[in-house]
């Protein structure tokens, strides 16, 4: 079951600005990730779960986090139906990240009021998902749309909440014309977490990074 509620996740996507999106089959580091970006200043994590027998990896990890990290909301991602949402609420997730728009699962999340923020890419599917009780939008994939379509979207619609996954870059620039489209946070994979560091296991560095990020983030919104 969730620690937070759909308001609590969405207020602390806004306050902070940033979502790390993580996945890997090793759960020790796996920890050790979600440890560096704790200590690095982040309070979300998407662990995008592509891999086999990904739940359990998960359910070690929010476990993990619930006793080790508090504060730290952990959600999941790359989800595609009811059903697999269904599954990682039981395990606890904090919120549901899914790469497109669908119903089943917004009726299942609304249903538990937990976030669910599904992966759109124009005016009527974010609509839409507005109507189906959707707090924040995902623009996916955020690299093919860029800032303008932000702006262009919040024209018509100040009120909409979006987080652009894919595109996002821990460079100041590319921070800013995100932010300064007028996103409420940004979801960064490799781009945070990549390859090398993983391979390195340069926790270390890691929580540098994420901390550097969130401190432009910061800066960006003064």
């Amino acid at each position: 079951m969730a620690q937070y509620t759909r308001i609590e996740v969405a207020t602390i996507m806004k306050e902070t600005g940033m979502v790390p999106l993580f996945y890997h089959q090793d759960i020790e580091l796996g920890k050790n990730v979600l440890k560096a970006c704790y200590d690095g200043g982040a309070r979300l994590l998407e662990f995008t779960a592509r891999g086999d027998f990904a739940h359990e990896v998960f359910s070690a990890l929010i476990k993990y986090a619930i006793a080790e990290l508090p504060g730290m909301v952990i959600g999941v991602g790359s989800i595609t139906d009811a059903a697999s949402a269904s599954l990682y609420m039981a395990l606890g997730a904090n919120f549901i990240i899914t790469p497109v728009l669908r119903e089943d699962i917004a009726i299942v999340c609304n249903r538990r009021k937990v976030l669910w923020s599904p992966g759109c890419g124009t005016l009527t599917e974010i609509s839409k998902a507005e109507e189906l009780g959707c707090e924040i939008v995902k623009l996916f994939p955020g690299n093919i749309y860029g800032p303008k379509f932000v702006k262009g979207i919040k024209g018509p619609q100040p009120w909409t909440n979006i987080m652009p996954t894919g595109g996002v870059t821990t460079e100041e620039n590319n921070l800013k014309d995100w932010f300064d489209s007028g996103v409420t946070c940004v979801g960064m994979g490799s781009q945070l977490i990549s390859k090398e560091i993983l391979t390195n296991k340069d926790y270390k560095k890691l929580e540098s990074k994420v901390s550097e990020v969130m401190l432009t983030i910061k800066k960006i919104r003064a």
